[in-house]
């Protein structure tokens, strides 16, 4: 059992109406008002409609994702043949065993669900690209209907940007405003716009890469690969990193919708700035000066920002997690752990060695505490969902009921 008392809110720490309130919720939790124990669950509906409309929207998903990789194998297929296709398709997915992971990483602290992830790469790999294709080519035809000689470069400067980041942007920009709890800030922003852009990138360098062997054999082919997958295979998912920070800063500062929209809208048009630049210096011959001396500091500070927006989200579960440790829901050597990433990882081995189910239920203990500090954080600064008590009080079930798990039974007896 928790333990239970009377808990009054650090005056610094609860001075927002949302903190009031949520103290007093916590309040009664401890003092035995509000069950701290996992409430029943509401009965089912018995038209089942929910569960339908779910079933429904998956499969649309799927279809579109299946329609869109038809299109593209077909394309593919038609453009270079099956093999060459093949083989192109397997030295794009090179670079994703490096990137993927990296943008992974980042998000350790505070995961994902993986449907979200998934989806984010897929439609970045899968529906941007057929969008892309159809609107640059309608582009293009139109450039050179209207005279202009150089169709295809006025194309790639100007109207491939802003189509495709408008594009892989749009993946974000569908977790951010459906699933509104699972969108924390700056570092979810990344994550999911890294995904698509890496997505994104793979499908585009199986056409560059075959066009190459195509158009001037193996030696192009390998100038090619080296450009994209080894100098530049973090280039799409950089340029659409900027829609998540901008989508990520709308959702942890911006208290109104427009300033969310300018967040975002800020974001997407630096994206289009530095796609562009990528674009004409590989059009103009200026690649390598451009790489070097504008997309290398680029990139660079992008490593350090990453660094610190760890920093920052490990101090911050630190800091709100603190509080819930002096009302008794966590121990404080709890929180150290659920700070650190290395301390995680040992708890997971640790619980990993009791069994798979205490190992899952140790993984969901971490997923739920990082969730409840992120959320008390967005509290704090008065930027919350307006279910956000409620969301609360469901962490702190789950919370309980993991730990139940993972130590066989055993229940915090409360630090204070």
């Amino acid at each position: 059992m928790v333990h239970r008392g009377s808990v009054r809110p650090n005056p610094a720490y609860a001075g927002a109406e949302f903190d009031v309130v949520c103290w007093a919720t916590l309040t009664g939790m401890l003092s035995g008002s509000i069950p701290p124990h996992p409430s029943p669950r509401p009965a089912a509906n018995p038209t089942a409609r929910p569960g339908l409309r779910r079933v429904l929207g998956y499969g649309a998903l799927v279809t579109v994702f299946l329609v869109c990789w038809v299109l593209l194998a077909v394309f593919n297929g038609m453009a270079f043949g099956v093999q060459l296709a093949s083989l192109t398709a397997l030295l794009a997915a090179l670079p994703l065993l490096v990137v993927v992971p990296v943008y992974l990483w980042l998000d350790r602290l505070e995961a994902e669900p993986a449907r979200y992830l998934v989806f984010a790469f897929l439609w970045g790999a899968l529906c941007a690209p057929v969008g892309a294709l159809l609107l640059n080519t309608t582009a293009e035809v139109m450039l050179m209907k209207s005279g202009f000689a150089q169709a295809d470069s006025l194309t790639a400067i100007l109207a491939a940007p802003p189509v495709e980041e408008g594009l892989k942007g749009l993946a974000v920009l569908a977790i951010a405003v459906i699933r509104r709890r699972e969108f924390d800030g700056v570092i979810d922003g990344i994550v999911y716009a890294g995904l698509a852009g890496a997505g994104f990138a793979f499908s585009e360098n199986i056409v560059y890469l075959a066009q190459a062997f195509q158009e001037q054999g193996a030696e192009s082919l390998t100038i090619v690969f080296v450009l994209r997958c080894v100098m530049g295979p973090f280039a799409h998912p950089l340029f659409t990193a900027f829609i998540g920070i901008g989508l990520g800063l709308g959702v942890a500062v911006a208290r109104t919708t427009t300033g969310r929209v300018g967040f975002g809208t800020l974001g997407y048009l630096c994206a289009i700035l530095l796609h562009g630049i990528w674009n004409a210096s590989a059009t103009v011959g200026v690649y390598f000066e451009t790489y070097f001396f504008f997309q290398v500091p680029i990139f660079i500070g992008f490593v350090v920002l990453i660094a610190v927006l760890r920093h920052r989200e490990s101090a911050t579960i630190r800091r709100f997690l603190s509080r819930y440790a002096d009302a008794g829901w966590f121990s404080h050597q709890e929180v150290a752990m659920l700070a650190s990433a290395s301390g995680r990882r040992a708890a997971r081995r640790w619980a990993k060695a009791r069994g798979a189910a205490a190992g899952q239920a140790m993984r969901s203990f971490q997923d739920a505490a990082s969730a409840l500090a992120l959320l008390r954080s967005r509290m704090h600064r008065g930027v919350a969902e307006t279910a956000a008590i409620e969301h609360e009080r469901v962490l702190l079930d789950a919370i309980t009921s993991s730990r139940r798990v993972f130590t066989g039974g055993s229940v915090l007896t409360g630090a204070r």
